[in-house]
């Protein structure tokens, strides 16, 4: 039996599938990741995207942190691709407990799944800082210079910023996930970001899959191993 039927295999016996993704989920959408040749990470701006991107930039300077985050992470008009679709229906077919993502794009709920921990946030979820009233990612996207709510307070979008902590009742959820699956399949990630990487970690069972089109730290502890398009492995299963 070869690795693809050994996993079709798996997936049909399965009744509690957990899938754990990062960027490479979402590339095959159009969203381009951080750290591939094309990616964030490579481009040139006038700071690194890493500052960019952390909480203390976003305080010091706020004009520059909404330009670059409209430009490069507000992925608004991008469609699921066959991962979120598939997933979507595993959950339909009560064979796909959860979805845990480090992704911020949507996809996953645009595609139909209900059961998504979203490590990182989401782009669709803004908040003002002062009033706490919800703001829609267009309110954002088109907002002149900082988006601002009528009370005068910023609007800040609810992902996870660098320097920022993860979401204490959004990490206990996917470990009481990971740590009840039959199988967890883990995709489309580099599994370099910590603490999201490390929740793998709390997998028991022996029926542990990665897909990744280069080679991730977890590669020896996993059963079964994929360096391929997770389009092209998905699309089979």
């Amino acid at each position: 039996m070869d690795k693809l039927e050994m996993l079709q295999q798996w997936v049909r016996e399965s009744r509690n599938i957990v899938f754990f993704g990062g960027a490479g989920v979402s590339t095959e959408s159009g969203i381009p990741d951080f750290r591939s040749v094309d990616g964030l990470y490579r481009q040139k701006f006038d700071y690194p995207p890493e500052m960019i991107i952390s909480h203390t930039f976003y305080e010091k300077n706020p004009e520059y942190f909404f330009r670059f985050y409209r430009e490069k992470m507000l992925p608004l008009g991008f469609e699921p691709n066959i991962t979120h679709r598939v997933l979507a229906r595993w959950e339909e077919e009560g064979k796909l407990s959860a979805v845990v993502t480090q992704n911020i794009d949507g996809l996953h709920q645009k595609a139909g799944s209900k059961k998504v921990y979203e490590l990182h946030g989401s782009v669709l979820r803004n908040y003002c800082t002062r009033c706490r009233k919800f703001h829609s990612a267009e309110f954002v996207k088109n907002a002149p210079g900082v988006p601002r709510c009528e009370c005068g307070g910023i609007v800040k979008p609810d992902v996870v910023l660098y320097e920022e902590g993860l979401d204490q009742n959004t990490i206990e959820q996917s470990i009481w996930a990971i740590s009840h699956a039959d199988l967890l399949i883990v995709a489309g990630t580099s599994l370099t970001v910590y603490p999201a990487a490390g929740l793998i970690n709390y997998y028991r069972g022996n029926r542990l899959v990665l897909i990744n089109r280069d080679e991730t730290p977890y590669d020896s502890q996993a059963d079964l191993v994929f360096h391929q398009s997770l389009g092209e492995i998905i699309s089979r299963l």
